[in-house]
């Protein structure tokens, strides 16, 4: 089997492959972790907006103002923390797709290897079976005396 097909060549883009895959892997476990963290805040203000909302409105003006202008604060806050939670969302499935497309590398090259390596298996074969053969043959021939049978 020429050098260009052999499986031992292989190994080195296999292993670059793999870490590829545990880098995109670990990528995508850090965004899942923030999509994590910025879902539990989302709930935090949601859950602060509504009790907040929920409370008896103030018999005083100046504090009905300002229970107002909270509540408009923590509005614009659930807003923003779902826009981030979005981008959040977006850049995992970003790096998701990244780590299938390097684990589909991994898979594959893995496969051709074990190609390679299933070649290998059946041309060593091959070249003890001849060899057997050969000696077999050598045997025969000598042994019988067929050599100089085969002479005219």
């Amino acid at each position: 089997m020429s050098p260009a097909m052999s499986s031992a060549r292989m190994q080195p883009l296999q292993q670059l492959a793999e870490v590829r895959e545990d880098e995109a892997a670990r990528r995508l476990i850090d965004q899942q972790r923030v999509l994590g963290e910025r879902e539990q805040r989302l709930q935090e203000l949601t859950r602060y907006l509504a009790e907040y909302e929920g409370l008896a409105s103030a018999h005083n003006p100046r504090l009905l103002m300002n229970r107002q202008a909270f509540v408009e604060r923590l509005r614009e806050a659930v807003s923003m923390q779902t826009r981030l939670v979005e981008q959040a969302r977006s850049h995992c499935e970003v790096q998701r797709a990244e780590w299938l497309l390097q684990h589909r590398e991994v898979s594959t090259l893995d496969q051709l290897a074990e190609c390679y390596r299933r070649r290998e298996r059946r041309s060593e074969e091959q070249r003890g079976q001849r060899q057997l053969d050969e000696f077999a043959l050598r045997r025969f021939l000598a042994g019988d005396g067929l050599a100089a049978d085969l002479d005219p």
